[in-house]
């Protein structure tokens, strides 16, 4: 099943079978009368017979068994309701048949409101019989819709006609009316076992207007949610404006406001984690978030469904309650946003404040540089990436950098350490700007041996060939941690065995805002960013 976010403005019907019924006898007489075998669809058959006088002979069978069999093909009792929907949301339709015009002709007029006008095409067999294969069929339908292929989808109950149309890279429903009763094994994206629900399937991907998500979309999306944290008062809801949590058993509520402005893909996923980390450098335990979500005009239900099924996924993945939030499309952005505000708690002696650093505590590092600025730019840019020489499969395991992006289990492991005196994630302007950010924090200045920070080697060759820094480039997923010395080597063991790489790349120095880098024994400057190295790229 798609769960993919989809834009739709055509739908093509391969029409029997769908929005016309078929009777299975009917067909496995006409297939034996033209001698189709009974694996293949009829059309399949007839674009399969090389020699034109056979062809000939083929369609002339057919044509006399379609006469026997039926005078007037039986529509399905819901196709009326399906095609006026189509049509009040101005989608494009086009019909595939293996039937002559004259039958679907005969067919359009059980329909009230419906006509042959109605359709921006109609490909009957007349059309196909000695033109182009079935796999050209697809983008044919296509440029006749006027559409790009992935913003067409198509509806059929044959199977075979299925799997050419994904092959294609159209977006498929296939229709099994015996689905409650019978395995299911046809690829498609999307299954269904009544016709009607062609309409939940498409509305999903027409563009939405302006102003608030529709409360039944909400409600809807909201419902998949599990609420089951008794602290929450209040969950979200329709209706619901606010949220409450009882904190009347915690010491310190730690809070955090982070938008994710940058990314376009995975941008639930981001705005969890980004939040959650910043609340566990603290030591706190993420626990409540909220966001506001702004989607740019031409925004589908499926590409706002998407992004709450990543808020879902990563909130219970790391325990976190979404308790509430707000959704709207809106002419104000060009790319979807998120504003996240995450809430955690910690005992008041085991928060961490970053004016407890001092001088001769060990610097660590964890993970490499720019892990989510490298995801990034493959999730992006992989197109660009391709044209300067890096591998499909590179770009590809660049993507999955996203998966490190949270520093949740090393910062619980430091904070267990009695030896942490701060911790601070790498976001946006790279490492260069989180070091200066920390020393600024500590009042510290901070040496830093830049022989010893890693940088892995994917991103290196990715920010060589598009001219970026990757000491200034967006970098959650790593943490910097300040520990006494003696309690460091422990620290950094723990860590390591969790399955975390961390360094030390320096250690803090006398009082004082400055970082102080050097290679080897020699001294060189410490680079400034004003704005992340990403920003290049847009």
């Amino acid at each position: 099943m798609n769960d993919r976010p989809y834009h739709i403005k055509a739908v093509l019907f391969y029409w029997e079978g769908t929005v016309i019924r078929q009777d299975q006898r009917s067909i496995e007489t006409l297939k034996a009368a033209i001698g189709c075998p009974m694996q293949k669809t009829v059309l399949e058959f007839i674009l399969s017979i090389p020699d034109v006088p056979d062809k000939n002979d083929t369609l002339a069978k057919l044509n006399a068994q379609e006469k026997i069999a039926a005078l007037s093909p039986e529509p399905h009792p819901s196709a009326m309701e399906i095609l006026e929907y189509l049509l009040a949301k101005d989608l494009r339709i086009g019909i595939i048949s293996h039937s002559e015009l004259n039958t679907i002709q005969r067919s359009l007029q059980a329909f009230e409101t419906i006509g042959e006008k109605d359709f921006d095409f109609i490909f009957s067999r007349d059309d196909i019989a000695y033109q182009r294969p079935t796999t050209e069929l697809i983008g044919l339908a296509a440029e006749r819709l006027k559409v790009t292929i992935e913003n067409m989808v198509v509806t059929s109950a044959n199977p075979s006609e299925i799997e050419n149309a994904r092959k294609q890279g159209a977006l498929t429903i296939f229709l099994n009316e015996r689905l409650q009763s019978e395995p299911q094994t046809v690829k498609a994206d999307f299954v269904i076992g009544d016709i009607r629900d062609i309409i939940d399937t498409v509305r999903m991907g027409i563009p939405l207007p302006t102003g608030k998500l529709p409360n039944h979309f909400l409600r809807e999306f909201l419902n998949q949610f599990v609420f089951e944290d008794p602290s929450v008062l209040i969950n979200p809801g329709v209706g619901e404006d606010i949220a409450a949590v009882d904190i009347e058993s915690e010491d310190v509520l730690v809070l955090k406001s982070d938008p994710i402005t940058f990314a376009t893909d995975s941008i639930g996923q981001y705005a969890v984690l980004i939040n959650a980390n910043d609340i566990a450098t603290s030591g706190a335990i993420p626990r409540w978030f909220l966001a506001t979500l702004f989607f740019p005009c031409g925004t589908t239900p499926s590409q706002i469904k998407s992004a709450f099924e990543e808020l879902k996924q990563y909130c219970r993945h790391w325990g976190i309650t979404l308790c509430g939030g707000h959704t709207e499309i809106t002419e104000a952005v060009v790319r979807p946003i998120v504003a996240g505000m995450m809430a955690g708690t910690v005992s008041r002696n085991d928060l961490i404040d970053k004016r407890r650093m001092e001088k001769g505590d060990r610097v660590l590092f964890t993970k490499g540089v720019a892990i989510e600025g490298t995801a990034i730019i493959a999730r992006e840019f992989g197109d660009r990436l391709a044209q300067m020489g890096i591998s499909k499969n590179k770009i590809a395991h660049c993507r999955q950098f996203l998966d490190q992006i949270s520093i949740i289990t090393e910062a619980k492991i430091a904070a267990e350490n009695p030896g942490t005196s701060a911790m601070h994630d790498v976001t946006e302007g790279g490492l260069a700007t989180a070091l200066a950010e920390l020393s600024s924090a500590g009042g510290h200045k901070i040496k830093v041996n830049m022989n010893q920070i890693p940088v892995y080697p994917e991103t290196r060759k990715i920010c060589d060939l598009l001219d970026i820094d990757p000491l200034g480039l967006i970098g959650s997923g790593s943490l910097l941690i300040c520990c006494r010395d003696a309690d460091s080597e422990e620290l950094m063991q723990r860590i390591d065995a969790a399955g975390v790489e961390i360094t030390c790349i320096g250690e803090v120095s006398d009082k004082g805002q400055e970082i102080q880098a050097c290679k080897g024994k020699k001294p060189v400057p410490w680079p400034s960013f004003e704005v992340d190295e990403i920003t290049k790229l847009y």
